[in-house]
């Protein structure tokens, strides 16, 4: 028990050092698929005014933004992360935009310091499959949701940032760089699958769940942008176990393949999304 609480504390602490180095860069123009995909999230769950919402692994807060807004000026929204300099770029905003009703905390998504059955809604944006269980995350999520109200995450769909991934994976793969099977990477790939998200969130005690395909997609001005979201998002961790001359040299070859697919707009860059809700009802866990 010792042991696989350790290691769950190392897996934490390293997705939240990727996420601190990635933070300044994670609201640049070539990453807007975050705040989109944060509009649908928030119309998906449609709350209303005066509700209680928890945004976990909010980020840079594109989803507790637009539900602070939407609840305002009676509800209140709590957003979580476990990267600590994501929240100091969320905070900055708070602050900037006047926005009283978001409060920001430092927490495990896993262990939630909160009571049960308090939020209308729990919400995660691309956030799951950073979890080393997702299951016990998503029965936590659950936990801590109102009987009737909501638990929505949004993943990745299969054809996200294709073909673009497929060619980065393959060149950090010859390079060396691994991803085992209890990896971010490795859960994210099994949820492209809208029954394995089905299942997951029937497993964790949820009813009437819904997976919805969402298409967002928008085109990238150059291979430099497509480098900006490969550097300033969650595959930065792949990228880092590669020397800066192994960075320099991939680079190069990835741009001259990447620029193959661009046409006179530009490259597309293909968000497919699901978003997946489920309710809760008496008896859940």
């Amino acid at each position: 028990m010792a042991d696989g609480a350790a290691r769950d504390a190392e897996y934490s602490r390293r997705v939240a050092a990727v996420f601190d180095l990635v933070a300044p860069g994670y609201d640049l123009p070539a990453l807007r698929f975050f705040p989109f995909a944060a509009d649908r999230l928030i119309a998906r769950i449609n709350p209303r005014r005066g509700e209680k919402i928890l945004d976990v692994a909010a980020g840079t807060g594109a989803v507790a933004l637009a539900a602070a807004q939407a609840v305002a000026p009676d509800g209140r929204v709590t957003a979580i992360d476990l990267a600590e300099q994501m929240l100091v770029q969320l905070d900055a905003k708070r602050r900037k935009f006047g926005i009283e009703n978001l409060d920001v905390h430092v927490m495990d998504a896993r262990h939630l310091d909160f009571r049960r059955e308090y939020f209308h809604h729990t919400v995660s944006s691309f956030g799951i499959f950073f979890l080393s269980d997702m299951l016990a995350g998503l029965r936590e999520w659950a936990r801590v949701t109102r009987l009737g109200g909501t638990v929505t995450f949004t993943v990745f769909g299969a054809q996200a940032f294709q073909p673009m991934m497929g060619l980065f994976l393959s060149r950090v793969q010859a390079a060396g760089v691994t991803f085992p099977e209890n990896s971010p990477r490795r859960a994210a790939e099994r949820l492209q699958d809208p029954e394995v998200c089905r299942s997951l969130a029937v497993e964790a005690g949820l009813t009437d769940v819904s997976v919805e395909r969402e298409m967002i997609g928008y085109h990238l001005r150059d291979t430099n942008d497509w480098w900006e979201i490969l550097w300033n998002s969650g595959t930065r961790a792949a990228l880092e176990q590669l020397t800066p001359e192994q960075q320099d040299a991939l680079r190069t070859v990835h741009d001259a393949e990447v620029a193959a697919l661009a046409s006179a707009d530009g490259i597309y860059l293909n968000v497919e999304t699901l978003v997946v809700s489920g309710r809760k009802q008496a008896g859940s866990r």
